[in-house]
């Protein structure tokens, strides 16, 4: 018996990354996975896995996600999770930044899951039961990042919260994850700096830094029934880094 046995999950990002350990470790749960993303090449070798299906997804479009949402339930007949997995990140210094960075950076990590949750949400309260998780920041939380990556994802936060009062009464659970520098094809930049590198391991209590599979595990704990009675959390999963 799987934890998340007949349970159908969306995971956008799904092909690479956070949202590829997700979908592998969901998938030998039991789920059904949508690797929901916009690489391509990355979504041909997603739906070569054992419970995966790989489907383009342009999370900035409406229209994407209310085609993807009807496709998923007219192809298996029920959403039960959805993961807001799919987003961007940005070095540009907030002197640089300008109303289109900001527009981009927004609509990719902050209008992407709000339009995610807006076409998903109706399928999930019409089987009253559903598990949202939406994947924020660290930096949501902290002094850390003068800049739009930050405020996107503070964008993720309130919207987890307004989300969770909102369709709580439908059944559908939404809840947010908080992590740190995480060891993934977006933070790969920062293995070319050893001296940057050597100061984040020593500024974590935990002492390095976050793996894929450390965020997939909450989100599994998160999809499955075991968390029938949370909602409107947060959990942070950064080493430590931002408690102090």
């Amino acid at each position: 018996m799987g934890r998340l046995d007949n349970k159908v999950a969306i995971i956008t990002g799904g092909a690479s990354g956070i949202g590829e350990s997700m979908g592998e470790l969901f998938a030998q749960e039991g789920a059904i996975v949508i690797a929901a993303d916009i690489n391509e090449a990355a979504l041909e070798k997603a739906s070569q896995k054992h419970n995966i299906y790989g489907m383009k997804l342009n999370v900035a479009s409406d229209e994407d996600w209310q085609a993807l949402a009807k496709e998923v339930y007219d192809r298996f007949g029920k959403i039960d999770i959805l993961v807001n997995n799919a987003g961007i990140s940005s070095e540009k210094p907030f002197e640089e930044i300008n109303a289109e960075d900001w527009q981009k950076m927004l609509s990719i990590n902050g209008f992407g899951p709000f339009a995610g949750i807006k076409h998903v949400a109706p399928y999930m309260a019409a089987q009253k039961k559903g598990s949202i998780i939406n994947i924020s920041s660290y930096t949501a939380l902290i002094g850390q990042g003068f800049n739009h990556y930050s405020a996107s994802k503070g964008a993720v936060r309130a919207l987890s919260k307004a989300a969770a009062t909102t369709f709580g009464r439908q059944g559908i659970r939404v809840n947010a994850l908080f992590p740190g520098i995480i060891e993934t094809p977006m933070t790969q930049a920062l293995s070319t700096s050893k001296d940057l590198l050597s100061r984040l391991i020593q500024a974590t209590p935990l002492q390095r830094l976050g793996q894929a599979i450390d965020i997939a595990q909450a989100a599994l704990f998160l999809a499955s029934d075991e968390s029938s009675y949370i909602t409107g959390s947060e959990i942070v999963i950064d080493g430590g880094y931002s408690a102090q």
